[in-house]
């Protein structure tokens, strides 16, 4: 059997991005981004978050940025929602894919969701249920499965047992996303981690979110590849970081991953050039350099 070259990219930016910026960027200019974005031929774009507005006011204009941007076919357009409410209104904006999100750490999950990490995975059945009954697929995140800024180290058991709560809510009918949350992993680490998860979740269905605090993402992604991991998130220019993980830098930027990649003979379908000046309106946006 052929080895598959082609990697999944999933671009976070327009919501785990710019959901940690200081201040609020307009509707319009995150509208502007989505598009440029879609101009690159990702598979999916996370957009937005239908999370309550007291908790993130950088993406109160959630329903705003759906209703504006421009989808193209072959891109799915999702959304993160942490309750019932939010998929509430996620469906009426016309999401096309629907994320959910807990952690491998119980002092993460207290002080991002005020909540025990099975506490946070039961509020999330409604949010299941709302999504089966429209026929949309499901993501679930699981956050600080390397290191916790709270507790320090997690070991790799602990995330296996946060991913078998997300697999039973829902009968395993769900993809799993791993969230190196601090930046801090080491390639031994991954390869660590991703040993536990395949117990249940077959390696190449499941998705590696990295962040490059210490600039080892890329080695990571290698050692993941290596591995059999087929798919990634990323952000372009960088953005990113996680307002409940202090000293937690940007995410992978998608073009420092794509050139990674394309170097190496990995195929994406993501052009590279669009990306890039997609980065060039994050930079503008946020004012500053890329991290690309």
């Amino acid at each position: 059997m052929i080895e598959s070259r082609l990697v999944r990219i999933t671009e976070v930016g327009p919501r785990d991005g710019l959901q940690n910026e200081s201040g609020i960027v307009p509707a319009t200019e995150k509208i502007a981004l989505v598009d440029a974005l879609g101009k690159a031929g990702f598979p999916e774009i996370e957009v937005t978050s239908f999370v309550s507005p007291r908790w993130v006011p950088q993406l109160a204009d959630a329903a705003e940025v759906m209703a504006g941007i421009e989808r193209r076919p072959g891109t799915v357009y999702s959304v993160l929602c942490p309750n019932e409410k939010g998929v509430e209104r996620a469906l009426a904006a016309d999401a096309g894919k629907i994320s959910i999100f807990t952690a491998a750490s119980e002092s993460f999950c207290q002080r991002n969701l005020n909540a025990t990490i099975e506490e946070s995975i039961e509020r999330f059945r409604p949010v299941v249920d709302a999504a089966r009954a429209a026929s949309l697929p499901l993501r679930g995140y699981v956050s600080c499965v390397v290191e916790c800024p709270y507790e320090g180290l997690i070991t790799p058991e602990q995330v296996g047992e946060t991913v078998r709560r997300l697999l039973s809510l829902t009968d395993g009918d769900i993809e799993i996303a791993l969230g190196e949350t601090l930046g801090v992993a080491d390639p031994d680490q991954i390869e660590q981690l991703l040993e536990e998860v395949e117990i249940d979740v077959p390696i190449s269905e499941i998705d590696l979110h990295l962040h490059d605090t210490r600039g080892r993402a890329l080695s990571c992604v290698a050692r993941a590849l290596e591995c059999g991991v087929r798919a990634f998130d990323s952000s372009c220019a960088g953005l990113g970081g996680c307002p409940y993980a202090p000293g937690a830098s940007g995410n992978l930027a998608t073009e420092a991953l794509l050139e990674f990649l394309h170097a190496n003979e990995w195929a994406t379908g993501v052009d590279r050039a669009a990306v890039l000046e997609a980065a060039a309106i994050a930079n503008r946006i946020t004012g500053r350099d890329s991290g690309g």
